[in-house]
């Protein structure tokens, strides 16, 4: 916990570096805290779990969701199956995510069904990255299986810098048709809209009680801003917590962020981790930590 409050980082990276573009580590160093990366990877490009648990821990992180992604036009290979020593190093820190590419995967819902028994808590779609849209009839099978097994769909909804995004794929207007064939399918826009969409990333926020705002990749004494055109207090309780680790100088000083904007405290306590106790497969919301690998699914 970090000051009494359940702390969920529901956006992580721990890949192997070997496998990932130059620009991918060049992020990392540069936005990162200095010397994280000599911290946690070895001296091959592998994530060290006790490192990783070691630093969690030191921030308060009660549960990370680890991320994985299929991109190799843009960031390259983050795979599901380098996530999972890490996961059974301590399962009740560390979640995966699973990913899914329609150019790669075939049939997606395959692939998604195998990443979900090994205990994925959402499935996180790139389409910026990856090369495809929200709306890809490809994709519809796989949203049928998270809206049939109650898991969530988080979604890439803000700019990118690395070379080969495609940012005008993230637009959230492309999320309609799924938000209409699947209307008890919970959607996480993750980065918030960042760049051109904050305002239509609010709108579908406040408008759907499926869709929420995850705040990767943005200032949290800027949200109030970068949402000006809404009430915040509402806002903010359909807020939930991510970092984009390790591209982020610190999770607590985050958090501590989040919590200084005056919020209520409720509001507060369910934008930090009541939120993402809520959505995500696989957490438990009486301990506020992850089950075991596996359980529940």
């Amino acid at each position: 916990m970090l000051d009494g409050r359940v702390l969920v980082d529901a956006h992580v990276h721990v890949p192997v570096l070997g496998s990932l573009a130059p620009a991918w580590k060049d992020w990392a160093r540069d936005f990162g805290r200095p010397g994280v990366v000599e911290e946690v990877w070895d001296a091959d490009g592998r994530p060290r779990p006790a490192a990783l648990d070691a630093h969690f821990a030191a921030e308060g992180v009660d549960v990370a969701l680890l991320f994985c992604e299929y991109s190799p036009k843009a960031t390259g290979y983050q795979e599901f199956d380098d996530l999972l020593p890490l996961v059974e190093a301590n399962p009740r820190r560390f979640r995966p995510v699973a990913n899914v590419n329609p150019h790669l995967h075939f049939p997606i819902a395959r692939e998604l069904t195998r990443q979900l028994d090994h205990g994925a808590a959402a499935l996180k779609l790139h389409p910026v990255h990856g090369g495809f849209r929200l709306d890809d009839a490809a994709l519809f099978p796989a949203y049928a299986a998270l809206a049939e097994r109650g898991v969530p769909l988080v979604v890439h909804c803000g700019t990118s810098s690395f070379p080969g995004s495609m940012n005008e794929l993230a637009d959230p207007v492309h999320l309609y048709p799924v938000l209409r064939q699947f209307p008890a399918l919970d959607v996480v826009l993750a980065h918030g809209g960042r760049g051109w969409w904050y305002d239509a990333a609010a709108f579908l926020a406040l408008s759907h009680e499926t869709v929420w705002i995850e705040l990767s990749g943005l200032p949290p004494k800027r949200l109030p801003t970068y949402y000006a055109r809404h009430d915040l207090a509402r806002l903010a309780r359909r807020f939930v917590f991510g970092t984009d680790w390790p591209g982020v100088p610190g999770v607590a000083a985050n958090a501590r962020a989040v919590a200084g904007l005056g919020l209520a405290e409720e509001t507060v306590a369910l934008a930090l981790g009541g939120n993402a106790l809520r959505l995500y497969h696989g957490l438990d919301p009486e301990t506020g930590t992850g089950t075991v690998a596996g359980e529940g699914v």
